[in-house]
C-alpha cells in the first residue's frame, strides 16, 4: 500500500467519509494519521541518548514569542519513579512503561530575565499562565510525533495533574513552574489502535464557527463508533445503570459528572500565578 493510500485509509477510519481528496502524502503524514496511544510496552529499555535527542527535537517546536516557556524532566531516579508510580496507582498501566517524562510549563525564566535585566514585569495575569501551558503542550505533542516516528509508543498522562503538589515537591519545581502532563514511553508490544474521532464537519469550520446539525452529527458518530469500536465496559454503571446503547457521548457525559482537579486553580495560584 502506498503512503497516500495508507493516509486515506487512516483518515477515513478516524473521521468517516472524507469531503476532500488527498492531494499529497509522505511517511510523516501517514504515521501521524495512523497513530494511537500505547499502553503496553516491551521490557526493552529506551536508550538515554535517544530520549535526549527526542527532547531536543521536541524543543525545536514553536513557542510563543520565542519565550521558550517549557521544560522536560526525564525521570531516571528509581526512587522518584517509584513515588510517581505509587501516586498514579500501584496497579496502573503507567508503571510498566520503561521511561517516564514530565512536561512542565515554566514562566519562571521570563520573570528571572526581567529581574536580571532590571525590567518591570506588568504581565502577571491569566495570559501568562496560558502562554506557558500552551508552550508545554506544543512540546509534548512534538515529542510524541518525534518518538513515534522513531518506532516508540507513547501515551500522555494527564493524571499527573491529579497530584500536582506532590509531583512538584518530588521534582523540586520552583515557583511559576508546574507539571502539565506526564508521558509514558517505550517500545510497543503491538501496533496502536486508530481511535475514531468526531467527523470533520463538527470540528473544522470555515470562516464562521457553526453548530449546524451538531446533535445529529454527534449521534451519528456515536452509532458508527459503537458499531466499530464499542466500549469494553460502561463507566460508573453502579451509579447510572447499564445503558442499552452505550456511546461516546454517554461515556464523556458520565466522565464529567465527577469533580476533577477542583484544587488545580488553588495549586496554580500557590505557585505564584495570578489568574485574573
Amino acid at each position: 500500500m502506498s503512503d497516500k493510500q495508507a493516509l486515506k485509509q487512516s483518515l477515513t477510519m478516524r473521521f468517516g467519509e472524507l469531503a476532500f481528496r488527498i492531494p499529497t502524502s509522505n511517511a510523516t503524514l501517514k504515521q501521524m494519521a495512523g497513530r494511537g496511544s500505547c499502553r503496553q510496552f516491551t521490557e526493552e529499555p529506551v536508550d538515554n541518548n535517544l530520549i535526549q535527542m527526542l527532547c531536543a527535537v521536541a524543543l525545536a517546536s514553536p513557542t510563543k514569542s520565542d519565550l521558550q516557556q517549557r521544560d522536560i524532566v526525564i525521570i531516571a531516579d528509581k526512587n522518584i519513579r517509584h513515588s510517581i508510580d505509587c501516586l498514579l496507582g500501584e496497579d496502573s498501566w503507567t508503571n510498566t512503561a520503561p521511561a517516564l517524562l514530565v512536561f512542565c510549563a515554566n514562566n519562571r525564566r521570563q520573570r528571572q530575565l526581567s529581574e536580571w535585566r532590571n525590567k518591570s514585569f506588568p504581565n502577571d495575569h491569566l495570559d501568562t499562565f496560558f502562554n506557558a501551558s500552551v508552550d508545554a503542550g506544543i512540546a509534548l505533542a512534538s515529542f510524541v510525533n518525534a518518538a513515534e516516528s522513531a518506532g516508540l509508543g507513547c501515551c500522555p498522562i494527564s493524571q499527573i495533574r491529579n497530584h500536582c503538589e506532590a509531583i512538584s515537591t518530588l521534582l523540586h519545581l520552583p515557583q511559576h513552574v508546574f507539571p502539565m502532563a506526564g508521558l509514558a514511553l517505550g517500545w510497543p508490544v503491538q501496533a496502536p489502535t486508530v481511535s475514531m474521532r468526531l467527523p470533520l464537519s463538527v470540528t473544522v469550520h470555515k470562516d464562521l464557527f457553526s453548530e449546524n446539525n451538531l446533535k445529529a452529527n454527534v449521534e451519528h458518530y456515536d452509532q458508527h463508533r459503537a458499531s466499530q469500536q464499542p466500549y469494553k465496559q460502561q463507566r460508573n454503571a453502579s451509579t447510572f445503570g447499564k445503558a442499552k446503547a452505550y456511546s461516546w457521548s454517554e461515556d464523556k457525559a458520565r466522565q464529567y459528572t465527577e469533580i476533577q482537579r477542583a484544587d488545580f486553580g488553588a495549586f496554580v495560584r500557590a505557585k505564584g500565578f495570578s489568574l485574573e
